[in-house]
C-alpha cells in the first residue's frame, strides 16, 4: 500500500537535516549561481549603445580596365587607335566602415578604406546617406579622418584603452563583405602589438573576434559599448579572418583626428636617426641585455640627433628612461611628442655610457 503525503517546505528540510546528521544547516544559498560575476548576461545594450555611431561606406575607386592582349601586335594596332575605351578606367565601388566621434560630423576610419576613393557616400545606421569630405589622412598610422554634414548625428562614447585586459570581452562592430552591419564577439587576446609591419607607427589591440573584409574602419567596443579601437587589419593572406586581428587604440586614432582637424595632417616628433638593433653578438659583447638597443646608422644633416651631437655607430640604450628595445616602440614613443620637446638618450659609445638630450623637431617632406 502506497501512501502519499504533502509535506510543506519547513518539514521537508526537518526530515533532510535528520538523514544527513553531518550537515550542519542546507540553506538556499548554497544551491544559488555564485554573484561575484559582474559582467553582463547580454550584449544587447552596448550594442544599441554603439551601433548608431558605426557607419558603411561606400567608395568608388578607379581601376585600369584589363589591356587587350593583342593591342601591340603590328597587325592589329591600327583597329585600337582611334579607340579610347582600352585608356579608360572602370569605376569599382569598395565597401569599408567607420566610426562617429563627433556631433559635428567628424568620422574615423583607416586610410586603406579610402585611399584613392574618387567618391564617398555614408550609409548611417537609420538608413541616412550623405557625401563624405575627407579632411585628412595619416598613412603612416592607416587612419583618416571624414566628414558629413547630417544633423542629430549620434558620435560614440569613447573608453579607455588603456585600463582593457587580456581576457576582457569585446565586439566588432562593422560591415563585413557587404553584407550590412554586423556584430562579432571574442576578446581580447594581446595588446601593445607593434612589429608587424603593417603600417610605421604600430601600437594594436588584438583580438579574436571575427573581422573580416570590410570591417576596416568599424568599431570595436568593450562589453559597455564603449570605443577602445579602429578595426584595422587582420593576419591572414587569404584575407580571411583566423582569429587574430588588429585594432587601433581609440585615444591613438583621437589624438590623430585632432591633429588632422587643427593642421591638416599629422605632427609628429622626428629624432632624424637611422637605425638597427644591434646584434646578440655585440650586445653580449658590451653588456646589454638581449634585444635592448639599437645602433645609429646614419644622421641626417641638422636633425635633432646630430645638433645634439650624436655620431654614427653610437648605441642608444634609452630614450627617457624606457628601453628601446629593438626600436619600434621608441619610434612609436617618439612619435608621440611633439616637435619641441625634449627628450634624454642614453648612449653608449667606446665603451663609455653616457646621456644626451635633444629637442625633437618635424619631419621634413625630403629630410636629409
Amino acid at each position: 500500500m502506497i501512501v502519499l503525503l504533502s509535506l510543506d517546505s519547513n518539514t521537508l528540510k526537518s526530515l533532510l537535516l535528520q538523514s544527513n546528521p553531518n550537515e550542519d544547516s542546507i540553506s538556499e544559498e548554497q544551491s544559488a549561481p555564485p554573484t561575484t560575476w559582474s559582467g553582463p548576461v547580454s550584449y544587447g545594450q552596448a550594442v544599441k549603445k554603439a551601433a548608431p555611431s558605426v557607419v558603411n561606406i561606400y567608395n568608388l575607386k578607379p581601376t585600369p580596365t584589363r589591356r587587350f592582349p593583342l593591342i601591340d601586335d603590328p597587325l592589329f594596332r591600327h583597329y585600337f587607335n582611334n579607340a579610347d575605351q582600352m585608356r579608360q578606367q572602370r569605376l569599382q565601388s569598395t565597401l569599408g566602415s567607420g566610426v562617429i566621434v563627433d556631433n559635428r560630423g567628424y568620422i574615423l576610419t583607416n586610410n586603406h578604406v579610402i585611399e584613392s576613393a574618387v567618391e564617398i557616400v555614408v550609409l548611417l545606421h537609420d538608413g541616412r546617406e550623405a557625401l563624405a569630405d575627407i579632411i585628412g589622412t595619416d598613412p603612416e598610422s592607416d587612419l583618416a579622418v571624414l566628414k558629413i554634414n547630417l544633423p542629430a548625428l549620434t558620435p560614440i562614447e569613447l573608453g579607455n584603452p588603456n585600463s582593457v585586459n587580456i581576457g576582457d570581452v569585446v565586439l566588432a562592430i562593422g560591415n563585413p563583405f557587404g553584407v550590412g552591419q554586423t556584430v562579432t564577439q571574442g576578446i581580447i587576446s594581446a595588446t601593445g602589438r607593434y612589429g608587424l609591419d603593417l603600417n610605421r607607427y604600430e601600437n594594436y589591440i588584438q583580438t579574436d573576434a571575427a573581422i573580416n573584409p570590410g570591417n576596416s574602419g568599424g568599431a570595436l567596443v568593450d562589453a559597455y559599448g564603449y570605443l577602445v579601437g579602429i578595426n584595422t587589419a587582420i593576419l591572414d593572406n587569404t584575407e580571411n579572418t583566423v582569429g587574430i586581428s588588429f585594432a587601433i587604440p581609440s585615444d591613438q586614432a583621437m589624438k590623430v583626428l585632432y591633429n588632422i582637424i587643427e593642421n591638416g595632417r599629422v605632427i609628429r616628433g622626428w629624432l632624424g636617426i637611422a637605425a638597427q638593433p644591434i646584434s646578440a653578438m655585440l650586445g653580449s659583447a658590451i653588456g646589454l641585455e638581449r634585444g635592448n638597443g639599437v645602433v645609429v646608422t646614419e644622421l641626417y644633416r641638422g636633425g635633432p640627433a646630430q645638433l645634439a651631437g650624436l655620431l654614427r655607430g653610437d648605441i642608444i640604450t634609452h630614450i627617457d628612461d624606457q628601453p628601446v628595445g629593438n626600436g619600434r616602440a621608441s619610434m612609436n614613443q617618439i612619435g608621440e611628442k611633439k616637435p619641441g620637446d625634449l627628450v634624454n638618450l642614453s648612449i653608449i659609445r667606446n665603451a663609455r655610457q653616457f646621456v644626451v638630450t635633444a629637442q625633437l623637431a618635424e619631419k621634413p617632406l625630403i629630410s636629409r
